[in-house]
């Protein structure tokens, strides 16, 4: 059983930092993995997602481009989120998904019902 397990949420001030952190119970290293946020009255989007392999890519939310990025350490089993620059809109729960999927691009929309989901860390940005 795959269960993700987010840490490194708080709260800063616009312009801060704070990286995120994930954990699964399995291995993960050929595995699609996404981090995704909601906001307050939002609909949840995709944020980054990092594929697999020496080939795999990252994707990004467009508002996110030259802020946010994506690396995984696939020794520690940890994904990982460094997100700079934060701005208030980026207030939201922010969660670590995992799709069992072997892809070197992975969309945010292959993370459905049948992935894997953690519970979610919150970020706080403040003007």
């Amino acid at each position: 059983q795959v269960q993700p397990l987010e840490s490194g949420g708080g709260s800063v001030q616009a312009g801060g930092s704070l990286k995120l952190s994930c954990t699964a119970s399995e291995m993960y290293a050929d595995f699609c993995m996404a981090w995704f946020r909601q906001g307050p009255g939002k609909e949840r989007e995709g944020v980054a997602s990092i594929g697999v392999g020496d080939y795999g890519q990252a994707v990004y939310l467009d508002s996110v481009k030259g802020r946010f990025t994506i690396t995984k350490d696939n020794v520690k089993k940890i994904l990982y989120l460094q997100m700079d620059n934060l701005k208030p809109e980026d207030t939201a729960m922010y969660t670590c998904a995992v799709q069992r999927r072997a892809w070197t691009v992975c969309a945010f929309s292959a993370f459905d019902d049948s992935a894997y989901w953690g519970q979610g860390t919150q970020v706080t940005v403040s003007s």
